[in-house]
């Protein structure tokens, strides 16, 4: 137990149960609450009660690519290490983020691109890759939509939520406003990072693993 006398999932349980109370009447259908509550849960930030976005029946199709065993990208190391790996074991789903790729940084390089955007090439040219995590760079989130846009990128889901001043907003209106065939979860405004997309990724788990 910690200092407050509470088992850890006893703690986020009273967490939820505190969203839910402050939350009130929130508009959201159950499943879709699932995934917004996560949100707020590891940010402690209400607003994204109002400023997620979520696609048309995005839960159906989240969840069956997650049981088909979809491989799992992230942009960074760090919403990589969020994500629940033993949630995912039973679905065999690959787990990968190639920023600090070595072969990424040399094509980073040679053709004068940030790292984020050489690292979603080579995810995107892994067709084992199917679900796209952004939490962090939203020129890894523009480059994913424009290699979908020329047909190199065929996504089952899109979790788009860098976060940021420059680009952030503007590359999550961009997926809201052009991805219309292609599942997707994202907020708008400047606010997401790396835990909050994490913490999206642990609660479709969660609705994928259900009988």
């Amino acid at each position: 137990m910690d200092s407050l006398g509470m088992k850890p999932e006893e703690i986020e349980e009273e967490s939820f149960r505190i969203i839910d109370h402050e939350a009130g009447d929130h508009g959201w259908p159950r499943a879709e609450w699932q995934i917004v509550r996560r949100a707020i849960h590891t940010s402690a930030d209400f607003e994204y009660a109002q400023s997620m976005v979520l696609s048309e029946d995005v839960i159906d199709h989240a969840v069956a690519a997650f049981r088909s065993g979809a491989g799992i990208v992230t942009d960074t190391n760090m919403a990589l290490s969020g994500i629940s790996k033993p949630r995912l074991a039973a679905f065999g789903s690959p787990l990968s983020c190639h920023v600090a790729d070595l072969d990424v940084a040399e094509l980073a390089k040679r053709d004068g691109i940030t790292r984020s955007i050489a690292a979603m090439r080579k995810a995107v040219a892994d067709p084992a890759n199917r679900i796209f995590v952004v939490g962090n760079a939203p020129t890894a989130l523009f480059e994913l939509l424009r290699l979908i846009e020329a047909g190199i990128a065929k996504p089952a889901l899109i979790i788009g939520l860098p976060v940021g001043f420059v680009g952030a907003e503007e590359s999550k209106n961009a997926l809201a406003s052009v991805c219309h065939d292609v599942p997707f979860i994202t907020n708008m405004g400047r606010k997401g990072g790396s835990n909050v997309a994490a913490a999206v990724v642990n609660a479709l788990a969660i609705l994928a693993s259900a009988p």
